[in-house]
């Protein structure tokens, strides 16, 4: 059971926001780098000068490089020539600008033909490379579209995301998945199209639950002719383009043309749909007469941190917002922010017809004219001042300011619970990063690990790992043996890819719990893809390991840090209570016998909330992967044999283990399996051993 919240610790704590799918960390601060060292500077502009010589006066992209090889900046510049004169100046430049130009030790020049097209160039190198003093949008996910499709006599309804590789019709994007759910359920009220896979709508020999709840025509049965259900279809369409007036009207016709014929029946259908699409367009929020289509960003600004809530209309209605947190340095504008992160966005997504803004951008026509470019019409991008588009952009700005104020609310109270937990555990360092570690399995069988990871920023998904246990000498069920591989595994990795943390003193002497080399930047280096993203960056290593489990689970724990010389980790293990209730949970840790926190900690609320996430993070994945195991056919194990032929081979003889007990001659008559496939399948099961 999830425990309540104690009265000390806010209720939202480390919760997680999927209504605006934000990200659950902030951004870092700007990097105040005043005591730049007057040689370091030199030697910087020594090295753009180097590049100056010989740089071309046309316009192109210029990336900055460290000693190290890494990419510091990418930029673009009408004349790279020029742009490039003006980092040679040894003074006047913010800290920001000063100790990029003292990291600088070499720079990689492309022309273009256009701005335009080094606009394009630059944009694509900043979300491939993420330079640590440019803006970084830092999310790529994809959004959610609707897709009605046009590849089947029954055209199927159905959310989408990624690549639009099949035939049909893509409304959208929606701010989330929530809303594509929301909406697509409501569809199926309003219109009663199929939601299912093709391969279901196939095999079907009578109505599905959906039929009988009045959420599907049932064309798969013929309880609709394939003439009506395109009726139905074409509805829809008109209905997601932005012809919904039209729709309700035409229902509403039909009702009380029903009605008057006494066909009660029908009129109450036509009602309920009617209700849907009323509850639809109740959902949508604010939906502007005047703009048909617009992507609308508003940024905000607090503390150092940016927010830019970004808005969706499509068809007259607002199909939800998101709201994103920038890497950005805070000596930098809102404008130029907004220009930044407006370029990223766009980089692998289709832009609308309009982008408004609340916030003049420098690079604005030319930002329009790389968006024409890129999506073959034009697109225009204003800062609207007065009408309906300036109240578009006055109502994001407001929503922006509220999220980012919630957000550095809700960090600074995770802080506090962080400073608790780590009093509670006996932790003197500030915890930045705790990795919680639990198992699942049923006695023994599709075992995983699963490691979640929370910091000041709340839970850190993007950062969350499974483990698929592997080691054929473990005993089924051996939990303390699952505990000792997954951490293994994960530290082993975590050593070879990045340096340790500074090792305790009393590790001093140990050479594999040596510190970082002296003169280093003592920052980490990237771990598992990841890219460093400065001094304040979400770090690699944990400053806190906790274990579901009691004394052999921290045992097992302890012993493995200890084999791999992890020196500067705190290690804890949490067991339930008594009667596994909640509230009388023992903790240990090094150095002190078991013991309880008080039912009202604070730090006890945060243990709580971390072992069950990890707890559902595990158990979640370990149902996954059963599931997996139960749909898997004897026919996957059988290299060579790929899903086309498999289908052939199960549409004639029904099964699996038909298919094994057929003999040679049998398999080689199936339609669409050779003479070779069937020798295959036949060799599988006939001649092992």
């Amino acid at each position: 059971m999830t425990p309540k919240p104690a009265p000390d610790a806010p209720a939202d704590a480390f919760a997680d926001d999927n209504a605006l799918d934000e990200e659950q960390s902030l951004p870092a601060p700007d990097l105040d780098f005043a005591d730049t060292a007057p040689a370091s500077l030199a030697r910087g502009v020594e090295a753009i000068r180097a590049q100056w010589k010989t740089a071309p006066l046309g316009p192109g992209v210029y990336r900055m490089i460290g000693a190290d090889g890494e990419v510091l900046y990418v930029g673009k510049a009408r004349s790279i020539k020029k742009r490039i004169a003006s980092y040679m100046r040894g003074e006047g430049h913010t800290n920001r600008i000063a100790r990029m130009i003292a990291l600088t030790a070499s720079m990689v020049l492309v022309s273009t033909q256009t701005e335009t097209e080094a606009l394009l160039l630059e944009t694509n190198l900043i979300k491939q490379l993420k330079p640590r003093f440019n803006v970084l949008m830092r999310d790529d996910k994809s959004f959610p579209y609707i897709l009605i499709t046009r590849d089947h006599p029954a055209p199927q309804i159905a959310k989408h995301r990624g690549a639009r590789t099949r035939k049909g019709d893509y409304f959208g994007p929606f701010a989330s998945a929530q809303a594509v759910h929301r909406t697509l359920n409501a569809l199926e009220r309003a219109f009663l199209l199929r939601s299912c896979s093709d391969s279901y709508y196939e095999n079907r020999t009578r109505p599905c639950l959906l039929h009988q709840i009045k959420r599907c025509s049932g064309p798969c049965t013929g309880e609709i002719a394939l003439a009506d259900y395109a009726l139905l279809v074409n509805e829809a369409h008109d209905f997601l383009s932005g012809r919904s007036r039209a729709v309700r009207a035409a229902l509403a016709q039909e009702m009380e043309a029903a009605a008057g014929k006494l066909e009660f029946e029908t009129a109450a259908r036509l009602r309920d749909r009617i209700a849907a699409l009323s509850a639809i367009q109740g959902q949508q929020g604010i939906n502007p007469r005047g703009v048909e289509e617009a992507d609308v960003f508003a940024v905000a600004e607090q503390a150092g941190q940016f927010c830019i809530e970004v808005f969706f209309i499509r068809t007259f209605q607002n199909w939800g917002n998101r709201a994103y947190f920038p890497r950005a340095d805070r000596s930098l504008s809102q404008g130029e922010v907004l220009d930044a992160f407006v370029a990223q966005f766009y980089a692998e997504r289709p832009a609308p017809a309009r982008v408004l803004l609340n916030a003049a951008i420098e690079d604005r026509e030319l930002l329009a004219e790389a968006l024409s470019l890129r999506t073959g019409r034009r697109v225009e991008v204003a800062c609207p001042q007065r009408g309906e588009k300036r109240e578009l952009v006055e109502h994001a700005a407001a929503n922006a300011r509220e999220t980012l104020a919630r957000k550095l609310a809700e960090a600074a109270s995770q802080e506090k619970l962080l400073a608790a937990l780590a009093g509670a555990l006996g932790v003197e360092k500030k915890l930045r990063r705790v990795e919680v570690y639990d198992n699942s399995h049923i006695a023994g069988a599709n075992a995983i690990g699963a490691m979640i990871v929370a910091g000041a920023g709340g839970f850190m998904k993007q950062h969350y790992r499974t483990f698929n246990i592997q080691r054929a000498e473990l005993t089924p069920g051996d939990d303390y043996g699952m505990m000792r591989e997954v951490l293994q595994r994960r530290f082993a990795r975590l050593k070879r890819e990045t340096r340790e943390p500074e090792t305790a003193p009393e590790a001093a002497g140990d050479p594999q719990c040596a510190a970082p080399p002296s003169g280093g930047s003592g920052r980490l280096p990237p771990v598992d893809g990841e890219k460093e993203e400065g001094a304040d960056a979400f770090p690699a290593w944990p400053d806190l390991v906790i274990v579901d489990g009691g004394r052999g689970q921290f045992e097992a724990a302890r012993a493995v840090l200890a084999e791999l010389g992890v020196g500067d980790v705190a290690l804890a293990a949490i067991a339930k209570g008594a009667d596994r209730d909640s509230g009388r949970e023992q903790f240990f840790v090094e150095g002190r016998a078991p013991f309880r926190l008080a039912p009202r900690d604070p730090a006890l609320y945060l243990a709580q909330r971390l072992r069950d996430e990890a707890h559902r993070f595990a158990i979640g994945t370990h149902r996954a992967r059963r599931r997996k195991a139960f749909t898997r056919s004897p026919l996957d194990e059988i290299a060579g044999v790929g899903p086309a032929r498999k289908r052939a081979l199960l549409q004639a003889f029904g099964t699996a283990k038909a298919v094994s007990r057929a003999s040679l001659a049998d398999l080689e008559k199936t339609p669409g399996v050779n003479a070779a496939t069937a020798r295959l399948v036949y060799a599988h099961f006939n001649e092992k051993g």
